[in-house]
């Protein structure tokens, strides 16, 4: 028989701490099904928020009108006490008609603490990157088309010519006390909200 060892511990088993971060995020994304907004309000939300974003950023009203088609978040909520998750609902607009509906997740663990709401648009530049967000239930941010985050910085040097990536996305609107947006990781899922 072998002797107890307390210092012996089972390996750590970063699956459990994975699920948390994933139970997290949905419960984020799904705020709950009574307060689940129809088609026609999330259109109405996502068009107020473009409208928001173009006079905080004037510059993307150029990005909007060489874009074959925008993905509007109007209202992401990220939450986070070690383990955290952020999540919310949008429109796919093309050409000004809301065609498809979609929810932004993801999860995350590690030393962080907080809460903050945003606003996040994507600019679908190419038909590859339209048909690929019609076409597929969802995909992860790194999974199939290429995607740049839009700092202030990098906006000032930003024009339709410069514009190579299949989507460009900007957030907008922090409020709150956590530190960044990152996201890496989210996964967008199409959904069918009542009409």
């Amino acid at each position: 028989m072998r002797p107890h060892d307390p210092a012996a511990q089972p390996p750590h088993r970063p699956d459990r701490r994975t699920a948390l971060a994933l139970v997290a995020a949905a419960a984020l994304a799904r705020p709950g099904l009574a307060a689940a907004a129809t088609a026609r309000e999330l259109a109405k939300e996502g068009r107020l928020a473009l409208d928001n974003l173009f006079a905080v950023r004037p510059e993307s009203r150029a990005w909007a009108k060489t874009a074959k088609a925008i993905m509007v978040f109007p209202r992401i909520t990220k939450a986070a006490v070690l383990v955290g998750g952020q999540g919310g609902d949008g429109v796919l607009f093309v050409k000004d008609r809301a065609i498809a509906f979609y929810r932004i997740a993801a999860g995350s663990f590690g030393l962080q603490f907080g809460a903050q709401k945003f606003s996040y648009a994507m600019f679908l530049m190419t038909q590859k990157a339209v048909d690929y967000a019609k076409e597929s239930e969802g995909w992860a941010f790194g999974s199939g088309p290429s995607v740049a985050l839009i700092d202030e910085g990098a906006a000032v040097n930003l024009n339709t010519t410069t514009m190579r990536k299949d989507i460009y996305a900007v957030a907008w609107g922090q409020e709150g006390l956590m530190a960044g947006i990152d996201l890496e990781g989210s996964k967008i899922t199409k959904i069918h909200p009542e009409p």
